[in-house]
């Protein structure tokens, strides 16, 4: 394949979501699989939905994820610049050459007057088309008025790399603002003057843009260029798969995702999955593999449906397969406040026992409390327990005697502490299940740990023991 330019072009007007992710995304993987370059352009012509700040955070979103671009709004390159609130003179300048060609009007009416045509055409219950009202005698463009477009309604036939063979009719076409009143481009407009003078040969954007292709065609002809390969995504599900996905569903911030402990690989991982696969039943795709085996023709042309347990599935797969330094290193503030000033070997050998349970890095302490802080008994862990809640204290209580008299002779290696525990289940008698949840009640006093061999290594002798001493008091 030739190396492809593609671009990722935001609007700054509040937080990226998966949705916008997928897109950044996709459009990245395309330009390293072909050693092309991706692009950061920033749209922020509409300057009434800007908010200030995200900017700043699509950036740091994209950095977070790994995504980098290699030109950009602060980073140089031939094409810049890179927002399209500096590329102004560019815009008029391609306006006029429109006006010149007399493809281009200044609109003559009031937002009242457009108004009336369009409910003139709900009243005739036809479509509201603006060239249907387009007028014989078109005022001087002054810059004051909205400029127009002035289209040459046709059929059009194209082919998305996604959607595969598309056709509109020349009813789709219309005359639409190009340059506003306050002299900003309208994103019809800008874009495909952009994606031109940048020379992007792949736009990859969202199912909501389809149906504005043929407007679309219609300008490149008229400036005389020639448009790029247009890929368009599927819309994101809510879990249900009955509706686009929403703030309201958990199209969240995506820098919510990490600081609540996702790993980068996992979230890069399901994104990706949202609407593609390489047509194997493989789930669990390393960046360098998605690199390799992505293209746009195994993207789904069906909706993707967001499945957050699927997601916790991946993340909690990703714990797991990483090494064991690599994962710590991005536990940063998710230990518990108890593991403040606790040596890094000792968290270490924590968390290398624990992340086999772990979902995202956020239930660390939850997990973890009980390694670095002595918990109060807790009566309800053993009230609570199907099994152990029908025993009187005397039986509990001889139990965990016999189990603490056989520890305390152990080096507290884990294979010498395994072959402690399964003596003491044939001299108690016991199924694990009562046996190992008493000792791991008294030693925890956690509802759930790692398995218990290595729980009470990590823990060492004289915590487990002190805390078997603790619990047998309580039973008294």
């Amino acid at each position: 394949m030739k190396p492809a330019r593609t671009r990722f072009a935001p609007s700054p007007t509040g937080f990226l979501h998966v949705g916008g992710v997928r897109t950044a995304l996709f459009a990245w993987l395309v330009a390293r699989q072909t050693g092309g370059q991706f692009i950061l352009r920033i749209e922020d012509t509409d300057r009434a939905r800007e908010v200030k700040g995200a900017e700043t955070h699509i950036i740091d979103s994209l950095r977070a994820l790994g995504l980098d671009y290699d030109e950009g709004p602060d980073l140089p390159g031939d094409y810049g610049p890179y927002r399209q609130t500096e590329r102004l003179d560019t815009y008029k300048t391609w306006a006029q050459t429109l006006l010149d060609a007399g493809r281009a009007y200044a609109d003559p009416y009031s937002p009242e007057e457009v108004q009336s045509f369009r409910e003139q055409a709900q009243k005739a219950k036809k479509p509201f088309l603006y060239r249907d009202h387009r007028p014989e005698q078109q005022p001087a463009w002054d810059g004051k008025r909205p400029l127009r477009f002035k289209s040459e309604p046709k059929a059009y036939d194209w082919q998305d790399a996604v959607m595969g063979k598309l056709h509109a009719g020349a009813e789709a076409i219309d005359d639409f603002i190009l340059i506003k009143s306050d002299g900003f481009p309208t994103y019809n407009f800008a874009h495909v003057v952009d994606d031109h003078e940048m020379a992007i040969t792949h736009v990859i954007r969202g199912q909501e843009f389809i149906a504005s292709v043929p407007n679309y065609l219609n300008l490149h002809e008229a400036l005389g260029f020639t448009p790029p390969v247009f890929a368009t995504m599927p819309h994101i599900l809510n879990e249900q798969g009955n509706k686009k996905l929403s703030k309201r569903d958990g199209a969240k911030d995506v820098l919510d995702y990490l600081k609540d402990g996702y790993l980068v690989e996992a979230l890069i991982n399901f994104i990706a999955s949202l609407g593609w696969n390489d047509g194997t039943t493989q789930e669990i795709f390393s960046r360098e593999e998605l690199i390799e085996r992505f293209s746009l023709d195994h993207v789904q042309r069906s909706g993707a449906r967001f499945d957050e347990r699927r997601l916790e599935w991946m993340d909690g797969h990703w714990i797991r397969t990483l090494d064991n330094d690599t994962v710590y290193s991005r536990c940063g503030g998710f230990w518990p406040e108890s593991a403040k000033d606790a040596p890094e070997d000792y968290k270490k050998q924590v968390l290398d026992i624990t992340r086999e349970r772990l979902k995202y890095l956020a239930e660390l302490p939850q997990q973890t409390d009980f390694f670095f802080v002595d918990l109060p008994v807790d009566p309800k862990l053993i009230d609570n327990h199907k099994q152990l809640k029908k025993m009187d204290n005397q039986e509990l209580k001889a139990m965990l005697e016999q189990a603490k008299a056989s520890l305390e002779q152990s080096d507290f290696s884990p294979i010498d502490l395994s072959k402690r525990l399964n003596q003491l289940l044939e001299q108690t008698g016991q199924k694990p299940a009562v046996l190992f949840s008493l000792i791991r009640i008294a030693t925890t006093q956690a509802p759930a740990s790692p398995g218990l061999a290595d729980t009470l290594a990590v823990l060492g002798k004289e915590r487990s023991l002190k805390r078997l001493h603790t619990q047998l008091d309580a039973l008294k």
